[in-house]
Formats: C-alpha cells, structure tokens, sequence
C-alpha cells in the first residue's frame, strides 16, 4: 500500500476510535523558567537514599510553556510545592496521597505494580508525583486527572507494560496519563512505554499543559490530543523523543494554540514497528512547529485541509511521504518566553537529557529563579515571564538568599500572592517612574469567588499579599481599583491593594492606591511580631485605608485623602488593631493632604478586630505637615471601644490642620517622643534595600 493511502487508513481508524469512545492525549510540558535548557548537567533527583531531600528540591520547579500561563483562577503550574513530602512504596500509599483533598510531595521510591492490571489513580489537583532516580517505577497501569482537577505534576517516573497482547488494541483503555477536562498540568522528565493504549491522552478539552523531555517508546497509539468538538485547549510540548512510535505522534485535533518544538521523532530502521505518520494537526487546530528533528519517519508532518500548520527551522533527515504546512497560526512569545535549540542539535540534547534522571549534581534540581538573583516581567518576549505571579511561582521554596523580580513598565492586571515559603523576595519596577510599572486588580471583600465558595474577604481581596517575611517592593504602583459606584448592591466594598501578612517589610517609593482599606498592614498570626518600614511612598484611599495590627512606619511619605465614590469627603486614615504588648503605627516627617473637604477627615479610630476588648490600638503622628482636611478632633471612636482607652498621639505636627493639645487631641511629651522614633519602634530593624 502506499504511503498516502496509509495515512488515511489510520485516520479512517482514528475516526472509528473517535465513535467508539472520546479519547486523548496531552501534551505537558518542560522545565522550571522560560529558557532553561536541560542536558546531561540537569540531574533532577537525589539519590534513592535520600528521596525526600531530593523531591523537595525538585518541587520547587514550576511549569514552562502554557501551563505556566495563569489562567482558569489558576497562576502557573507548580503542584504539590506548599504541602507535605511523602515517600511511597506501596500501591496503597501512592492512591492514598494522590487522591488527598491536600497538597502533596509524593515520592516514588520502589517498582509499583497496579492491582487490577491497567488501574489509572484518580489524582487530585495540588500534587507533584516524581520518582526517586530511576527507582520510581509504576508496572501495569497509571494515572488519571478528572474534570477540573489542576495544579498536577508527573515527573521523573517510568510508566510501562501494561500492554495486553494486541498491538492496535480497542478494548483496554489502559493509558500512562488520561486527562478529561484537567488544566494547568506538567508531565516532565518521565519514560512512557508499552500501554495497552495510549501513553499520553488528553480529553474534553483539557487545558494549559506543558509536556516535556520525555522518552515515549515501544507503542501504537502513543499521544493524542483532543477528540472534542471545541477548540480551546492550549498546549506545548518539547524536548520530548519519540522513539519506535507508529502513530499519534502526537495526533492533534481542535486545539487552539499548539506550539511543538525541538521534539526528535525517530524510526530506527529494521525494526518490526513502523512510523505512520509524526506530527498530525487536525479539525480546526492551529500548530507552531518549530526547530524539531525527524529521523526516519514517514508522513513526518500532516494536516487535515481545515487545520493550520506554520513550519520553522525543521531538519528532515531520511524521511518520506507527506510534510506540510499551510494556513496562519499564533506567536507563542506572545503567551510565553522560551528559548529554541538548533535542530541540529537537538538529536544529541534530547537524547542525553530525556527521560528519568539518575543522580543530583551539585546544580541538579534548581530552576532559572534558584540560579539567578534576578528574574524579569515584561509583555514583550524579551522577559522571562509575561507575569508577575509566574515569576514568583518560580522562586524556590525556601530560597535562602534576595530573589529580585524585574518589571518592565506597564499594566499588569493580576493578583499577586507571594506565599510565607518564598522570603527574600523584591519586586522592582523598572521605569522612570513608580507611576510606569502597575499591578493592580478589582477585587471587593463581597465579590463573588469564581469557584462559587462564597466571597474573599477584606484579606482575600488584596491585589498584593506579601506574606513572607523580608518583602520588599520598589519603584510601582500596587493598586486596587474595585468600582464602588457601580457596584452598589455589593455587600463588603473594602478592597486592599497590598496586604502584607509578615515580618520586616519594606516599601521603598511605590504608590499604594485603592478607596476603603488600601493597605493592610497584618501579621502572618496574632501572637507574631511583624514589622513594616514605608519610606518615599505616597499611601492613597478615604476609609481606614492603613489598617491591621502590624507594627509598622509611614517615613517621609504622602498620605493623600481621597473623596468618596458619590463625591463626598468622609474619612478615616488609619484604623490600627494593635496588641497590648505591641507598637502600633507611626507616621512621621510626612504629609496627609488630599483633594477633599475641610476638617472632613480624622487622623484615625481604633479598631478592636473581632471585638477583642483586649487589643490597644495604637497611631502616633508626629513631625507631619497636616492640611486643613484634618478635623479639629482628629481621633474617633470605632465598634463601641472609647479611642481615649487607647494610644492615639500627635508631637510637632504642622500645616493648617495641625492644632494644639488638649484632652481630645493627645501630644507626646519630648521624652515620650525620643522613644517614639523610627528605630526603637521597629525593635532595632534597620531595612536596608
């Protein structure tokens, strides 16, 4: 038969699959950062004698490709990071941990044997599955992400031999990895071979999947995409080594944006398994094909007459049958950074670096962010990352030194979390101005999660939440920008731009804009110190806009008072919540004014946060220069509690709104003042950048 008519035979075959049953397979993923490329010097694991170790620098990893993109309520690709490490050498143990509601390091440290023969476990979303070495193995079966399940990392792992004796088998649906309706998922660094069906399947549309550096051999059916009527999954695959594989290599059908490169196919001659067909796009999709090596294979790259293929920089060596292109595509710098090899190379990097690794050199098991003291943001391709979420993501856990985010200027519409396991963390605009670098978001205390578990909360809200200790941030705009005026039937307006949850942070000449509870000035617990130190800042907001219970400093800073959403000047500038054991807020050798009514706003109110009768709320304002939009009275009451039961003080302000003491309006005494200085306050802390 010839070779064209080969092909359609197998499409003619695929379509009768398609009838039988919806199946798949996914494309996941490569390494940590944009750019990075992995050889022989990329030894992932640790030794078998030391897995958790090893696992734990491993999953400081995070996804490249689409599934670093934050999407679906999802920011980037990094599993089971934040949760416990677990070692597993049981069947019991391994379902046990993957199918947890929590997150999980799971280690696989033996040969596992499914029980029955082709039994795929139901991962749950959260989880990092990576083998020991080469001692992490699963025989006779696989894994499975349902509906909506995210979040998920297979790494490192040998998935085999659950073949059943019929090379084109119709009957076993016993696959490696079977995705439907997963997202944000990043199959990395693992050799799959011989399955009784596929060794990827990727179904009803599942989304954001990165598959990289993986040895796929010895099968018929070995990686398909698809099976869906819509056209909306986004997938990158590369570096993988497609070795011995007749079909589906990968067979790509409706998917939006599929982006294949510097992959290595090859069909060794004189073997008994034959290449049909490489790489198929098929239905409505649209496929980048970049720097990729075909070796052998026959019909390397086809499409259907309704699909899109955009060839670049592809080496053909010994192939034959049908190689196409044709139609428009994407630009898939505009989704991500990466970095391509020459395809010449590629044969030689693929082979050496696909696969399990076997050993941990000294820089084994790093990402781009571990090696680096700087990592940039921009919308161009010429950054790292596209956003300030995924660079963090790709920070090390428990990294022990600075960790520098670079940000181009421009608006970055994101809500950015860095969690209390990422210390030492600095994002930095870089423009001329802190006006030129924005991040900023529109969430309330009443808007709805889009999950449908209720609503986020005054904290949940924040557009930043810094929550490890050692933040700082530089030269931006951290903004909330939450509409009151036409979301009037929204229970909770209060909508914090940057809430910082942690000990000795730093804001150094940023703007902090927003309306009610701007900034968020907390604790990562109540019995835990946290101190704040703002400096050349400007603070912007109407109502309890600087609030927690934080110790913290405003030094020569602007506090500028703001007018509400109907147009009326009302307002409080801070609402401290402070321990009795503890210093409140200080603001100093700064200015509060604003565009806003006379004598309109008071200088603060004390908030005992959940009616703690307890707490001692605590603001002193000295050496300031108040506008006359200070009231007369500049302290007020709040939930009941007297203010005069609490610490609220002023020493040496000026400016129209300034006024002299008396018992509603409380001055420090000079020796009271020399302790209430920027030192002593912060304990001793000096920031420095």
């Amino acid at each position: 038969m010839s070779e064209s008519s080969e092909v359609k035979q197998h499409e003619r075959q695929a379509a009768r699959h398609r009838k039988r049953r919806l199946r798949v397979g996914i494309p996941v993923a490569m390494a940590a950062a944009a750019g990075l490329t992995y050889g022989t010097a990329f030894g992932i694991f640790g030794e078998e004698t030391q897995p958790k170790a090893a696992a734990a620098t491993l999953s400081q990893d995070v996804a490249d490709g689409f599934a670093s993109v934050d999407a679906l309520g999802q920011n980037g690709t990094y599993g089971g990071r934040d949760g416990k490490t677990v070692t597993v050498k049981t069947l019991a143990d391994l379902e046990k941990y993957a199918t947890a509601a929590d997150p999980y390091v799971i280690v696989v440290a033996a040969t596992i044997t499914m029980d029955p023969k082709g039994k795929e476990i139901k991962v749950a979303s959260d989880k990092t599955i990576v083998g020991s070495g080469t001692s992490g193995q699963i025989v006779g079966g696989g894994f499975f992400l349902g509906q909506g399940v995210h979040n998920v990392i297979i790494r490192n792992l040998t998935i085999r031999d659950s073949y059943a004796g019929t090379w084109n088998d119709k009957e076993h649906d016993f696959d490696a990895v079977q995705m439907d309706g997963a997202h944000h998922v990043w199959i990395d660094h693992n050799d799959l071979r011989h399955m009784a069906d596929g060794l990827i399947d990727s179904r009803k549309d599942t989304t954001y999947l990165t598959v990289s550096w993986n040895k796929l051999s010895d099968n018929n059916k070995t990686f398909g995409i698809g099976w869906t009527e819509n056209t909306t999954a986004d997938i990158t695959i590369h570096h993988n080594w497609f070795r011995e594989t007749e079909q589906r290599n990968p067979s790509t059908d409706n998917v939006a944006h599929a982006h294949l490169y510097n992959n290595y196919l090859q069909d060794v001659a004189g073997t008994e398994i034959k290449s049909s067909y490489g790489n198929y796009a098929r239905g409505n999709t649209k496929m980048v094909l970049e720097n990729s090596y075909f070796e052998g294979m026959r019909n390397p790259v086809t499409k259907d007459d309704t699909a899109s293929i955009v060839q670049r920089g592809n080496v053909f060596a010994g192939t034959s049958g049908r190689n196409e292109s044709g139609g428009t595509a994407f630009d898939p710098k505009s989704f991500y950074g990466y970095t391509l090899d020459k395809a010449a190379d590629v044969p030689s990097k693929v082979k050496a670096g696909a696969g399990p690794r076997t050993t941990t050199p000294a820089t084994a098991g790093t990402t781009a962010a571990a090696a680096a003291a700087t990592l940039t943001v921009g919308k161009n391709g010429n950054a790292q990352y596209k956003t300030v979420q995924s660079a963090i993501n790709a920070v090390p856990a428990n990294n022990p030194s600075r960790v520098t985010v670079s940000i181009a200027p421009g608006t970055y519409r994101e809500t950015v979390k860095i969690p209390s396991t990422k210390p030492h963390i600095t994002l930095q605009g870089t423009g001329g101005s802190r006006k030129d670098t924005v991040i900023v978001y529109d969430n309330a205390a009443g808007t709805p999660k889009p999950d449908g578990s209720g609503t986020y909360g005054t904290s949940g809200s924040a557009t930043v939440a810094a929550e490890a200790d050692d933040f700082q941030a530089r030269n931006l705009t951290i903004s909330n920008d939450f509409d009151e005026k036409a979301n009037q039937n929204l229970s909770g307006h209060q909508a914090v731009a940057l809430r910082t949850a942690a000990d000795k942070m730093f804001l150094d000449g940023v703007i902090v804009e927003g309306d009610q509870d701007t900034l968020l000035l907390d604790t990562a617990a109540k019995a835990k110190l946290g101190r704040a130190y703002i400096r050349d800042s400007s603070i912007i907001g109407n109502t309890d806009f600087i609030f927690g219970r934080a110790t913290a400093v405003v030094d020569r800073s602007v506090i500028t008072l703001k007018k509400r959403w109907d147009g009326t000047s009302q307002g409080y500038v801070t609402a401290p919540s402070t321990a009795p054991d503890r210093k409140g807020f200080l603001i100093t050798n700064s200015t509060v004014n604003g565009d806003v009514s006379a004598r309109s706003f008071y200088l603060g109110r004390n908030w005992h946060a959940g009616g703690d009768a307890t707490l001692d709320p605590q603001t002193t304002v000295r050496n300031t220069s108040l506008s006359g939009a200070i009231k007369t009275t500049p302290w007020t009451d709040m939930g009941g509690f007297p203010w005069k039961d609490d610490r609220f003080a002023e020493y040496k302000n000026t400016g129209t709104g300034a006024g002299p003491a008396s018992t509603d309006r409380p001055h420090l005494t000079d020796a009271q003042a020399s302790t209430q200085e920027p030192t002593p306050w912060l304990d001793n802390w000096t920031p420095t950048p």
